[in-house]
């Protein structure tokens, strides 16, 4: 039995929430068009995601050196970066 509840990924749930808090008007303008919006924000993050990941993994700061914690701790600051560039560009937006 299909649910009539729509399933979003993290974003997309994310830009739901914000819409039905901060922006119900938008929320409620999108109307029929919300799931699609909802999952064209998930699509653009994750391709945002990638985008960022490839660009920033070349950069030297976030380059392996080998040592196990230091590159963990880079690799968890390179994805904060990146979430931080996800949120303010395609989920919490007005």
């Amino acid at each position: 039995m299909k649910s009539d509840k729509e399933l979003y990924g993290k974003y997309g749930t994310l830009a739901k929430a914000y819409l039905e808090e901060h922006e119900p008007a938008k929320y409620w303008a999108l109307g029929k068009d919300l799931p699609e919006y909802l999952h064209g924000v998930d699509r653009q993050a994750g391709e945002m995601y990638d985008t960022m990941y490839l660009k920033l993994s070349a950069k030297d700061e976030y380059k392996k050196t080998g040592e196990y914690f230091f590159d963990v701790r880079k690799e968890n600051e390179m994805r904060q970066r990146i979430e931080e560039e996800i949120l303010s560009e395609l989920v919490y937006v007005k």
